[in-house]
């Protein structure tokens, strides 16, 4: 958790080091705490990441219709429930399946536009994508076309692995 806010800091060309060094990790509860100047410590990954987006002034990245922002937040539940910790092989697959299945008519999680959800889904998708064979890659065609192009969007990837996909085959329509 600590390491994708950190990487989602320096996306949002926010000044990093607000967190407490992320004690709770320790614990073994790995959740985030964020140190704000005033009140309470906000917790939890969604929380947090919500709260530096709307402090980087980039509120469109939470949606920008009532539906949007439903949209984003279900992937960002989906994106803690689901993905976060040690996957099975068999629950990586289903995670694939869903996201392969949803992806089929859209360019991002929310639609047609970048939004948290899509930051936050690929960091969370990154080591999970990086041991894909070539074959796994073209079964789930519609994820490799969306995390090859989130991969590349401006400031994204930063110092994480890229990963290589076979581009002829990515826009190919081969159903």
């Amino acid at each position: 958790g600590a390491e994708e806010l950190e990487l989602l800091e320096r996306l949002l060309g926010l000044p990093g080091g607000n967190k407490d060094g992320g004690q709770g990790e320790r614990k073994g509860e790995g959740v985030p705490v964020l140190q704000t100047n005033n009140g309470p410590g906000l917790t939890g990954l969604m929380t947090i990441a919500a709260h530096l987006v709307r402090q980087a002034r980039k509120d469109q990245l939470l949606g920008s219709t009532a539906e949007e922002k439903a949209v984003v937040q279900q992937w960002l539940e989906y994106r803690v429930t689901q993905v976060n910790g040690g996957a099975s092989k068999e629950d990586t697959r289903t995670i694939l399946k869903d996201l392969n299945m949803h992806l089929e008519d859209k360019v991002y999680l929310a639609g047609n536009t970048f939004t948290l959800a899509d930051i936050l889904m690929y960091y969370g998708l990154h080591h999970i994508m990086v041991d894909l064979t070539v074959q796994e890659k073209e079964k789930y065609l519609n994820v490799s076309r969306w995390f090859n192009h989130i991969q590349h969007y401006p400031g994204v990837r930063q110092h994480l692995s890229d990963v290589v996909f076979i581009k002829n085959r990515l826009y190919t329509n081969a159903h």
